[in-house]
């Protein structure tokens, strides 16, 4: 035997399982070894993510001693003789059945819930049947266990609970949310939500991942269709949707009718693996669905790379939108009586006196009137003629695009090569630009490459992670998990942040930064850790470039000074800079409390520089990872979606990039760098640009400044949209063609971490509506530039071998897991988890000096306070999907503004009070809730909620270098408004030219 045989074999043991010989590694547990070599032992409280706890017994085995041993937990041990099943066996786990049974009423299945009842399929298994729960009377064991419907999404019966504590550990362990419990004592003990609280009243985040764990139907999904808010347009399919009422539980249903209330009895449910639709996670999800009624009955995580089968509200709860009864099934061309054009929806108009209560979607009836439906040659034939017509008179720059991150790479591929080849204009951006422009402009300048170093999950590896600017619990749940996770391990976590955000409750040290002082925070780390030695001068002799000047810099900013800028004190600013600069490993997580500011790209060159320093890239546990907000911001950058760069950031302002991509595409290109979004935005309401196609976006509620937004597109001589829903920017819109969701179409997508994986069409797509890549396509021979492709697969391949980073991929390796990029062999490996290891894209790491700067707007008397605005967790951006889903909808149905309990007592304002909130572009009024995870001075409202749209008040101020607008920072006051209900998101004009 050679020394490596040797050695693998001390960590093995051999045994024997039902005669069977098995060597297995040292640890395992005699279930996984028999379930490895395809031996079933039954078992109801263990479920292989978890930790084995024995709380069962089902699992027993005999291994010759005087007691049967748990099998779950029991390690294999070394000669070990295992009997899984025997007439003593089998007769100790039908005893413990029927005790399981006796008190448990008589259910069947688990309607609208991931898989069986796995208590009743042992129970008939064994032939035994359960019975009625039993009352008790009240000089007894108390009354019989009950219900609890509180949740909008999961039913709780306690009756069919057997204690078998899976809920409360996928709570624990998986979620790391510690919200589930037990309570009681005998007949009395059952699980409970914090305090013993209704589920609906806990601090429950309605991740699900307690229904998947549960076996026995106690925690079962409530239907994810029904009643829902907003209102169905007329013809619509669907049942017409009167109200919000509708989204809130049913109280007086039975647990036992609403687990019924899924599929039609007896109907088989087809399995479609595929993709959740929101965040840059990447979670692998199965849809399993009601092909008869076209719908999502439920969602089960999938033992994905990202997200090992873990899933959040909104990927399980948050499907429903697709079948939503406002969803556009043919084309519609505006009414010649409509021009000129103008905002058609009170929501949307500017300077409205009318109020109306909070919720709510775009109102059809206001809408359609102005509007025909055509068929799709007559729509596809104007938006090519009118395109063209454009491009013609005035040249390619005269024309914009707005493309999609929540699209495929295919559909930005093309999308972006309709606009460059076919229309001749860089002119086309997408939503990066909103969230990690400056991010991506660092990184490239940084390392040249705009992609994470490490995947999120390594986490686990790390001595330190560093979460900036980041709510990653709310913003990227599944994320925050692995994180969690490892904080309650080894590693360290650092949280910086100006809102206390949940994440900062599991943090070795939480530093709460003044709004807009990152610079001075991160240059005073760096200039403890170069005082006191703790960088690592091998890599950056090795592998870095302009040091001196990076020393020169932070010289000034000592803890002493930084912790006047930043308000943090100094010997905290010290011990975070010894943590990080001394840890072995230390990585670097970042949200757009980072990036979204006029000098985001300084705070990026900031964490950029702390990795490079301590030489914290490259290895396992280290590395750079700007958390990506959609579900396709890093894939529709790579496709070249962005003004400046062709696929795989090749500058269009390189002769080389542009010779390669005239060959491949066929025709010349221009070398001018195109616009961002806020510049076409600009731009149009200037009168340079004229005519835009939007695919997917709703520039009117995402971007700054609604008021000069809504003059921009109003000032369009031409506008086509293409979306799922009639959207506050397709009401400007010419021609709106009706496209599919991501649940009725197929592509690629790529996550944060690198990843491209496969998502499947599960749902047939109503009406005419179309897939955007074939509306792409369509579009281009109607401006002259026909483009052949017949599947996403070819699109998929062209745009791989267009760059380097996809080069060795294609549609057909990717697989049912996908790959990560870069992936040498795709044909034995998953691709790189950590890249950089010997070199960077741009030879050394370049360190890049900042000041501190002034944020573009400061408070004043008129406007005190510093506004931030961001995500919450039930909603998505625009709330054009989330807000259409009935669950979703019911957990966070309205919008309000976040007050520190000092300033609302400073203003007179209660919790739940109306409160108007002004800045000197406008004004909204919607609900104060007042907590101190705010901090004095400043407020927090999410960008959600139309009839409150936060960026009616926000800065179009951008960054110099990533053009991202500063979300994260502008002035506003704050004032009680008694008696009244929510504007309508246009607010009203504020200063005097302040949406010029």
């Amino acid at each position: 035997m050679n020394e490596h045989s040797a050695a693998a074999a001390a960590d093995t043991v051999a045994l024997t399982i039902d005669g069977r010989a098995l060597r297995v590694p040292r640890g395992t547990t005699l279930w996984e070894a028999a379930r490895r070599a395809g031996i079933e032992i039954p078992v109801l409280c263990h479920e292989p993510r978890m930790a084995p706890v024995g709380v069962c017994r089902l699992c027993v085995v005999d291994v010759g001693e005087r007691v049967l041993a748990s099998a779950c937990t029991r390690p294999c041990a070394e000669g070990m003789q295992v009997t899984t099943a025997s007439p003593a066996i089998e007769g100790h786990r039908r005893v413990l059945l029927e005790l399981l049974c006796a008190d448990r009423p008589a259910q069947t299945e688990r309607g609208d819930s991931p898989g069986a009842n796995a208590l009743l399929a042992l129970a008939e298994r064994y032939g035994v049947r359960g019975g009625a729960p039993r009352r008790h009377p009240t000089s007894g064991d108390g009354p019989a266990r009950g219900s609890d419907l509180s949740s909008p999404v999961i039913a709780v019966d306690h009756a069919a609970c057997i204690l078998c504590d899976r809920c409360i550990r996928a709570c624990d362990d998986l979620q790391q949310n510690r919200v589930i419990g037990r309570t009681g004592k005998g007949h009395a003990a059952g699980i409970a939500f914090d305090l013993d609280l209704p589920m609906g009243r806990s601090t429950c985040v309605s991740c699900g991942e307690c229904v998947a764990a549960c076996p026995t139907s106690a925690l079962t999904n409530k239907p994810l269709e029904g009643a829902r808010p907003g209102q169905a347009r007329k013809g619509a399919p669907g049942p017409a949707v009167p109200s919000r009422s509708g989204a809130r539980a049913p109280s007086a249903q039975k647990v036992s009718a609403l687990a019924q209330d899924g599929p039609a009895a007896g109907a088989a449910l087809r399995a479609v693996d595929s993709l959740c639709p929101y965040c840059g996670v990447g979670c692998a999800v199965t849809y399993h669905v009601d092909e008869a009624a076209n719908r999502v009955a439920y969602v089960a995580g999938r033992d994905g790379a990202a997200n090992a089968g873990r899933l959040c509200v909104k990927g399980r709860y948050g499907i429903d939108y697709a079948t939503h009864p406002q969803r556009l099934t043919a084309p519609l061309i505006r009414l010649e009586s409509s021009y000129p054009k103008r905002p058609l929806s009170a929501a949307v108009q500017a300077g409205e006196p009318g109020r109306r209560k909070a919720g709510g979607l775009v109102n059809y009836d206001d809408v359609l009137p102005h509007f025909r439906e055509a068929t799709w040659d007559e729509a596809l034939a104007l938006v090519g003629r009118r395109l063209g017509a454009l491009r013609d008179a005035h040249g390619g720059d005269a024309l914009a695009g707005l493309g999609s991150a929540k699209g495929s790479n295919e559909e930005a591929y093309l999308f972006q090569k309709l606009m460059r080849a076919g229309l001749g204009t860089n002119n086309v951006d997408h939503c990066t630009r909103l969230c990690h422009a400056s991010s991506v402009a660092a990184l490239l300048e940084g390392i040249g490459s705009g992609a994470v170093t490490n995947v999120v999950r390594d986490v686990e590896r790390a001595d330190v992670a560093l979460v900036a600017g980041s709510n990653a619990t709310e913003n990227h749940p599944v994320a925050a998990t692995f994180i969690k996770q490892a904080a309650m391990g080894r590693t360290k976590l650092l949280v910086v942040n100006p809102r206390r955000v949940p994440l900062a409750d599991h943090a070795h040290l939480f530093l709460q930064i003044s709004p807009g002082s990152d610079v001075a925070f991160y240059n005073a780390m760096l200039h403890v850790i170069i005082r006191d030695n703790l960088v690592d001068h091998a890599f950056v002799e090795a592998r870095t470039e302009n040091f001196g000047a990076l020393r020169d810099t932070v010289a000034e900013y000592t803890p002493q000074r930084a912790a006047r800028l930043c308000g943090v004190p100094a010997e905290d600013i010290e011990r975070a800079a010894r943590l990080f600069g001394s840890a072995p490993a230390a990585m670097i997580f970042w949200g757009m409390g980072i990036s979204q500011h006029v000098h985001g790209t300084d705070n990026a060159r900031c964490l950029i520089a702390l990795a490079l320093l301590t030489g914290n890239v490259g290895r396992p546990g280290t590395g750079l990872h700007p958390l990506r907000g959609q579900n396709n911001v890093q894939g529709a950058s790579d496709a070249g979606l962005i003004p400046m760069m062709y696929p795989d950031y090749q500058p269009v302002s390189d002769p080389a990039a542009r010779a390669r991509f005239e060959r491949l595409w066929g025709r010349p290109l221009s070398p001018t760098p195109g616009l961002t979004v806020t510049e076409m935005l600009g731009a149009a309401l200037a009168g340079r640009v004229k005519g835009m196609l939007i695919m997917g976006e709703n520039p009117f509620i995402s971007d700054p400044n609604s008021n000069k937004v809504r003059k921009a597109l109003a000032a369009l001589e031409f506008l086509a949209v293409q979306d799922i829903f009639l959207t506050e920017t397709a009401e400007f819109a010419d021609v709106i063609l009706p496209a599919t969701s991501f649940m009725e179409k197929a592509g690629t997508y790529t996550n944060t971490d690198r990843r491209v994986q496969l998502g499947q069409a599960a749902l047939r797509a109503p009406g005419q509506a179309r897939q955007d890549w074939e509306l792409i396509r369509e579009i281009a021979g109607r401006v002259g530039y026909p483009m052949p492709y017949t599947s996403v697969a070819q699109v998929f391949d062209e745009f791989a071998a267009s760059g380097q980073s996809y080069a060795t991929l294609s549609h057909a390796a990717l697989g049912p897991r996908g790959k990560w990029y870069p992936c040498p062999d795709p044909a034995t490996g998953e691709g790189e988890r950590i890249v950089f290891a010997e070199t960077f894209p741009r030879g050394r790491g370049r360190f890049v000096p900042a000041q501190v700067t002034d944020p573009a707007e400061l408070p004043s008397d008129a406007y005190p306070l510093v506004l931030n605005t961001g995500r919450t967790l039930e909603h998505w951006h625009t709330g054009v999907m989330t807000r259409r889903s009935r669950a979703l909808d019911a957990l966070q149905p309205e919008a309000f503004v976040e007050v520190h309990p000092q300033d609302a007592a400073a203003h007179a304002i209660a919790d739940g009070a109306w409160v108007r909130l002004s800045s000197r572009r406008g004004e909204i009024v919607l609900r104060a809730r007042v907590r101190d995870a705010t901090p004095p001075g400043s407020v927090f409202v999410p960008m959600h909620f139309r009839e409150a749209a936060a960026n009616v008040l926000t800065n179009d101020a951008v960054d110099p270098f990533g053009k991202i607008p500063e979300f994260k920072f502008c002035a506003v006051r704050l004032d009680p408004a008694d008696g009244e209900t929510a504007r309508t998101a246009g607010g009203s004009a504020g200063d005097a030219g302040a949406a010029g």
